[in-house]
C-alpha cells in the first residue's frame, strides 16, 4: 500500500476488515493501517455511533504504539476536526508536548473537564498551549494562573480570548508588578479591571503609564464607579512605619489648614526648606490621597505621578516646575529633566488626571473605613 490517497471506500464493507488488520503485529503495517484508517474516517460520508466508537477505540490503540512523529502528524490532522474521536483526542492531549500541542491549541472536542485535567497535571509547555486556545474559560484560566510560570502567565494575559476571574486577575497583577516582562501584557489586557490597571501605574514605564491615563480618560463613568467600588474592597494600607516627625508635622499642617494658610505656595516653601514630611502631609491633604502614596511619588521621584496630582488639584505649571526642580535636586541636568516633565504636565488632560487620582484615593478611603 502506498501513501497515495485511496479511492473512497465503502464504510460498511471495509471498516470491519481494517479493524481485523489492527491486530497485525508488524509496526510498519500498523503505521500504514493507521494512515488508511485515518483517511477512511475523514472520507466517510456518514458514520453511525457504533462506527464512531470503533474508530475511536482502534485509532487510540494504534496511536499508542506509534513513534512521536506519527502521533504528532495524527494530532495535527485531528486537531481541526470537530468530529474527531473523543478518546483519541484526550489521549493525544495528554501525550508529550510535541504531540499534544496541536490538539491543546485548537481541538474543540476537548471539554473544560479535559483541559482542567491537563493543566492540573502537565508541565508548562502544555499550559502554554492551552493558554493560546481561541477561548479559555475562567475555570481553566484560574488553574493556569495558579500553576503557570511567568512565561505561561504572559501567554495567557496576551490572549484576549482567555477569560480571567476577578481573583485570577488580582493574582496576575501582583505577579506582573514584580516582573517587567509582564508589564505590557497586563496593561494592554483589554478586560483587566480598571482598578487593577491603575495598580500597575507606579511600576511600569512612561509609555505604559500614558496608556493607563488614556484608558482612564476614555472610561465610561458608570464603569469607573464600578471599578472604584471593586477596588475599595481589596485595597490594603500596610505600607510600613511613618517618619519619626510625622505627628509633629501633621499637627502643624492641620493648624495651617484650619487657618486657611495651607496654600500651594506654602507647599513649595516646605519643599525648599527641607521640611520633607510637612510637604508630604500637605501634598497628601491637597490631593486627598494617603501619606504613603504621596511619599512614594516624591521619594522615588515619580514626577509624572506628581503631575497627575498637581493637574488634578488645579495647580499651575510654574508651581509644578518648582516642585520638579527641587525634587530632582542634584541629579544631572535636573533643570532640563524638570522642563521635560513640565511639558508632560502641560499635555496632561485634567479629566484624565482626576480619574486616575480617584484610584489612588482608594487607599485613603479604605484606611478611613
Amino acid at each position: 500500500m502506498t501513501d497515495d490517497v485511496a479511492p473512497p471506500i465503502d464504510t460498511g464493507s471495509r471498516l470491519p476488515d481494517l479493524i481485523v488488520l489492527a491486530q497485525e503485529p508488524s509496526s510498519e503495517k500498523r503505521r500504514a493501517l493507521l494512515r488508511e484508517l485515518t483517511e477512511h474516517f475523514f472520507g466517510a460520508a456518514q458514520r453511525s455511533p457504533a462506527e464512531d466508537a470503533l474508530y475511536d477505540a482502534v485509532l487510540t490503540d494504534l496511536t499508542a504504539e506509534m513513534e512521536t512523529a506519527v502521533r504528532a502528524e495524527l494530532s495535527a490532522r485531528f486537531a481541526v476536526s470537530p468530529e474527531a474521536p473523543r478518546g483519541l483526542i484526550r489521549r493525544l492531549a495528554n501525550d508529550e508536548v510535541a504531540v499534544a500541542d496541536a490538539v491543546l491549541r485548537a481541538s474543540t472536542v476537548l471539554t473544560d473537564e479535559d483541559l482542567l485535567g491537563v493543566v492540573r497535571s502537565r508541565g508548562q509547555a502544555h499550559l502554554r498551549a492551552v493558554s493560546e486556545r481561541s477561548t479559555v474559560s475562567e475555570a481553566v484560566s484560574d488553574v493556569i494562573v495558579e500553576r503557570g510560570d511567568d512565561d505561561t502567565l504572559g501567554v495567557l494575559l496576551r490572549n484576549d480570548g482567555a477569560r480571567l476571574s476577578r481573583a485570577a486577575s488580582e493574582t496576575a497583577v501582583e505577579r506582573a508588578k514584580i516582573n517587567p516582562a509582564l508589564h505590557q501584557a497586563a496593561v494592554e489586557r483589554a478586560d483587566l479591571p480598571a482598578d487593577l490597571l491603575n495598580d500597575m501605574y507606579f511600576v511600569v514605564e512612561a509609555r505604559l503609564r500614558q496608556r493607563i491615563l488614556e484608558q482612564n480618560a476614555a472610561m465610561d463613568p458608570v464603569l469607573l464607579e464600578s471599578a472604584l467600588a471593586a477596588g475599595r474592597t481589596r485595597v490594603a494600607t500596610d505600607d510600613g512605619a511613618l517618619p519619626p516627625d510625622y505627628s509633629e508635622c501633621l499637627a502643624y499642617v492641620e493648624e495651617l489648614h484650619a487657618a486657611q494658610q495651607l496654600t500651594p505656595t506654602m507647599l513649595a516653601r516646605f519643599l525648599r526648606s527641607g521640611s520633607r514630611t510637612s510637604f508630604l502631609i500637605a501634598l497628601a491633604k491637597l490631593a486627598d490621597v494617603d501619606f504613603h502614596t504621596a511619599s512614594q511619588i516624591v521619594e522615588k521621584r515619580e514626577l509624572d505621578a506628581l503631575a497627575v496630582i498637581c493637574k488634578a488639584a488645579g495647580l499651575d505649571r510654574a508651581l509644578f516646575l518648582t516642585f520638579a526642580v527641587v525634587i530632582l535636586g542634584s541629579e544631572d541636568n535636573a533643570m532640563g529633566k524638570a522642563h521635560g516633565y513640565a511639558m508632560l504636565y502641560a499635555e496632561l488632560q485634567r479629566d484624565a488626571a482626576m480619574r486616575t487620582l480617584r484610584f489612588w484615593r482608594m487607599r485613603r478611603g479604605t484606611a478611613a473605613a
